[in-house]
């Protein structure tokens, strides 16, 4: 086997673990954005469903949901199998879709500026967690 066929024979592997590592940290954002939003609600930190928030609770789930995508791109840097920085970059360009097209879907409910904020930090927090990477991630 020549050593262009074997690294031809490592790429679906190497794709299929980019594909998963991306797929981790969203879940990983999914579930812990998710998960504390639905503890705050039922433990009356958050009003009741469909009851609006004040600016002060949407500015604090605000910082916390940055703080979740930050480990969410961490986690995807750290399981990707090469480039972690493009990889966690990758997953900040799936939270600007995904939270763009939440904007749009819920532009009728109010506090516009919420969707829009996570929106833009979508990348910055995505950069984030491929830099603590960097810095305290395995090597690759």
């Amino acid at each position: 086997m020549s050593i262009e066929s074997a690294a031809m024979a490592g790429r679906p592997r190497r794709l299929l673990q980019s594909i998963a590592a991306v797929l981790a940290g969203l879940v990983v954002i999914f579930v812990l954005s998710m998960g504390t939003d639905h503890i705050f609600h039922v433990t009356g930190v958050f009003p009741p469903y469909g009851q609006s928030m004040s600016t002060g609770l949407f500015l604090f789930a605000l910082a916390y949901r940055c703080l979740f995508a930050v480990i969410g791109c961490f986690v995807t840097a750290w399981l990707a199998p090469s480039a972690p920085m493009r990889h966690a970059l990758i997953l900040g360009a799936i939270g600007v879709v995904l939270s763009t097209a939440g904007t749009v879907a819920m532009w009728d409910l109010g506090a516009n500026w919420y969707p829009i904020a996570l929106t833009l930090s979508s990348l910055p927090c995505a950069w984030a967690g491929g830099a603590l990477h960097r810095q305290w991630g395995r090597p690759t």
